[in-house]
């Protein structure tokens, strides 16, 4: 079986919606969008980071798997994730 990569973009975890899902509008994201040439549309899969720090001060992104959805709403993209799978990257690699 080929596991393919997901596109990994920033996401700002305070940025999210009534709803809980995170706003793909900030200069962060737009811009790991741009560089990694991905156009967002209804339920492509993304790995979502948020720069996060250890006690000793060491990077330890925290990352989630999300969904795209265009808020019909506010006419904006945001990804649903599961916030209880909010982990930091250091897990993923055991």
């Amino acid at each position: 079986m080929v596991t393919m990569e997901l596109p990994r973009i920033y996401a700002d975890l305070r940025n999210a919606d009534q709803q809980g899902r995170l706003r793909l509008n900030g200069a962060g994201t737009l811009s790991d969008l741009a560089a990694q040439g991905v156009e967002l549309r209804e339920g492509i899969h993304l790995l979502l980071y948020s720069v996060d720090a250890q006690a000793d001060g060491t990077n330890d992104d925290l990352v989630v798997e999300g969904i795209v959805e265009l808020d019909h709403a506010s006419e904006a993209w945001v990804a649903r994730i599961d916030w209880d799978a909010l982990h930091h990257e250091s897990a993923r690699h055991p």
